[in-house]
């Protein structure tokens, strides 16, 4: 019986993480457009005073929002926007709370309509293409974010965001310029770094992948993705120990981490360390995998055990 070399269980996380957050900047409409709520403002009070005001209700849905009560945030919004119709922001911001709320339909009707008040306005199209980005409709998110950035071309968010885009629907070389250009923005974007580390890493340029991942690494030390893929590109250059020390470093961040236990035990495998690769397989399989990733390492383990029963 012989051994050949194995695969990992991906060679990369399959989906480049969006910007970290929607731009969830809730407008008070009597502060700057993208402020905070004045936490000096007696909401309630205001509304009781001038039941007819909506910006009141905006402030008070703002409050709202921020405690993470978007169920009470949306109220004051409708009620915001059955007093005032044409305000773009209250759209805007129960467009935002629909968001967080995981209702990405709704989030893009409420989009639809902020845009359609105020076609100025970059963030509501950030938004509305990250909502599409998240649905899985990648070419109404490009041409959101194209939007995006021609109104506001010093948003690094936006081209990572739709780097990411277009690295899933495999167009590896604009998802790289712009993963260049949110990096030129901003030199110190570790999701950046990561993605076109990611990117690299698909088209076979694993040095640079390295590189990059190096990079995301020395921002974000407790990045255990980071550490993971930097380790799958080491494997991909047949650097097995590299890969081994960085899988524990994943692992290390994120006990729970099957896959990082997974391609440790592939890593070990190939490296002819058959007793460590049944153990971190048996750690993977108890964590939990993809049920076509379960049935392989199953696999793997009976072909293994039958190894060390004939002492190879």
């Amino acid at each position: 019986m012989c051994i050949v070399l194995l695969s990992l269980a991906c060679n990369s996380l399959d989906i480049p993480p969006l910007s970290t957050a929607v731009e969830d900047n809730e407008r008070g409409v009597d502060n700057e457009k993208q402020g905070q709520t004045d936490p000096a403002i007696d909401v309630d009070e205001a509304i009781a005073l001038n039941p007819q005001d909506a910006r009141a209700y905006i402030n008070r849905g703002n409050a709202y929002f921020d405690l993470g009560d978007y169920d009470r945030a949306i109220a004051d919004y409708d009620q915001a926007i059955a007093l005032d119709p044409q305000n773009a922001d209250a759209y805007y911001n129960r467009g935002n709370a629909y968001f967080d709320k995981g209702d990405y339909d709704q989030a893009i009707a409420d989009y639809d309509e902020a845009i359609a008040l105020d076609p100025q306005d970059a963030e509501a199209y950030y938004n509305r293409g990250y909502a599409y980005d998240l649905k899985g409709d990648y070419d109404r998110a490009i041409a959101d974010y194209d939007q995006a950035i021609s109104l506001d071309p010093q948003d690094a968010d936006a081209y990572n965001n739709r780097g990411a885009a277009y690295a899933k629907i495999v167009d590896y070389d604009l998802a790289i310029a712009d993963y260049d250009q949110a990096i030129a923005l901003d030199p110190q974007y570790a999701e950046a770094y990561y993605n076109r580390g990611l990117a690299y890493g698909k088209t076979g340029y694993y040095d640079l992948a390295i590189a990059d991942y190096d990079q995301a690494i020395s921002l974000d030390p407790q990045d255990a993705e980071a550490y993971y893929n930097r380790g799958n590109a080491y494997f991909d250059k047949g650097d097995y120990d590299q890969a081994i020390a960085d899988y524990d470093q994943a692992i290390s961040l994120d006990p729970q981490y099957a896959r990082a236990f997974y391609n440790r035990g592939v890593a070990y495998a190939n490296s002819g360390d058959y007793d460590q690769a049944i153990l971190d397989f048996e750690r993977a399989l108890e964590l939990g995998l993809e049920p076509s990733e379960q049935e392989e390492v199953e696999e793997l383990l009976k072909e293994y055990e039958i190894l060390e029963e004939l002492g190879q």
